[in-house]
């Protein structure tokens, strides 16, 4: 940032944090399960049937997610995945706007954006 560029004013309360979970393969998960663990203080559960194979948090806020390394979409890269209101629906505005849908689901999906970063949907909760 410039030093005479004047600071941007957060506006407290407008919008909330669209990010719902961070998800990590892992080549060891148990090494990367007390990496992740230590490092940032938490603790990665077992998931929930309907969450998938691996491990993460269930804290209600933003969720961090572990699981081991694969050969599908989300198994190269760390990925974000983003809760939205109308999963189906932004799921149809992903290739109208030069994404790609990967992997379409119920309650979440892969894709990649208009410029190839993989990325994930889900349905918002609450």
């Amino acid at each position: 940032m410039r030093a005479s560029a004047a600071p941007i004013p957060a506006i407290l309360g407008v919008m909330s944090s669209p990010i719902s979970l961070v998800e990590f393969p892992a080549d060891d998960p148990e090494r990367a399960r007390r990496f992740w663990s230590e490092v940032l203080g938490i603790t990665l559960d077992s998931r929930k049937q309907d969450e998938g194979e691996g491990w993460q948090t269930h804290s209600g806020q933003a969720e961090f997610g572990l699981h081991e390394r694969g050969r599908g979409p989300g198994d190269t890269v760390s990925i974000p995945y983003f809760a939205v209101p109308d999963l189906q629906g932004a799921l149809a505005r992903v290739p109208e706007l030069g994404g790609t849908v990967i992997h379409p689901g119920e309650k979440w999906a892969i894709c990649r954006d208009s410029e190839g970063s993989p990325f994930g949907l889900t349905t918002k909760t609450g």
